[in-house]
């Protein structure tokens, strides 16, 4: 991917936190609606100087949601690249509350791929493009954010508990655990347009919904989107 080449790029988060502050980085905004999603069009100046076009969305939580976003964007706007932005559950003892995984690899938690791989893009599991994890290493680093590319586990039901999390970590070797990145980089497969999914850890998926739902998760929502901004600018 020539990342020299990107001039719009579609961002998707799963809640309104996930996506403010990247509307609030835009200039020049516009929003629409299509397909009950509100989509807000600007642009983000690179470091290079050119005007980096951007679409974001809030896309609603679960995959059914992320996907029909997804496949919204890609036909309305034909983005160069689609970013998800969000918060995750950790599942790795290594990491701490805030620090960013990116999804070098993306799995279903409830999916039986061997029959869902029978149709494009004719795999298993999803990976976030090279080339965007190598911008986003780099973002990361320079604002000094603990993280790392690891596995991402996407499912249609809250993971919580010593047990429900053993389950995940056996089945699929996740790092964080959320409900949307596997069906982003599904469907932006689908669609041939590299992706990259992005999750700062927002608790240790030790809590119940109804606890999780009084959380103030601003915080590490906008560790995620000013990741996100930071990416845009080192694009085009």
């Amino acid at each position: 991917m020539d990342l020299n080449t990107i001039s719009r790029v579609a961002i998707i988060g799963a809640m309104d936190e996930e996506v403010a502050h990247i509307a609030e980085s835009m200039q020049d905004v516009t929003a629409r609606t299509h397909a009950s999603l509100t989509l807000t069009e600007g642009t983000i100046p690179s470091a290079h100087g050119a005007g980096i076009g951007v679409v974001a969305t809030v896309s609603g939580m679960g995959t059914v949601n992320a996907a029909s976003a997804t496949q919204v964007l890609a036909d309305l706007y034909q983005p160069d690249a689609i970013i998800f932005s969000g918060i995750a559950g950790n599942l790795n003892p290594t990491l701490r509350i805030n620090d960013v995984v990116l999804g070098g690899t993306l799995r279903y938690l409830d999916t039986d791929m061997r029959l869902v791989a029978q149709s494009a893009p004719g795999t298993e599991e999803f990976h976030s493009d090279p080339d965007l994890l190598g911008v986003a290493d780099a973002a990361l680093d320079a604002m000094g954010i603990n993280h790392i590319t690891g596995v991402i586990a996407s499912g249609d039901y809250f993971v919580a508990g010593d047990e429900l999390v053993a389950k995940v970590k056996e089945q699929t070797g996740a790092d964080a655990v959320e409900m949307e990145g596997a069906a982003v980089a599904h469907i932006a497969a689908r669609n041939g347009v590299p992706s990259l999914v992005i999750r700062a850890l927002s608790d240790e998926a030790n809590v119940e919904y109804e606890e999780f739902r009084t959380f103030d998760i601003s915080e590490y929502a906008d560790t995620a989107a000013k990741l996100v901004v930071s990416i845009v600018r080192r694009l085009g």
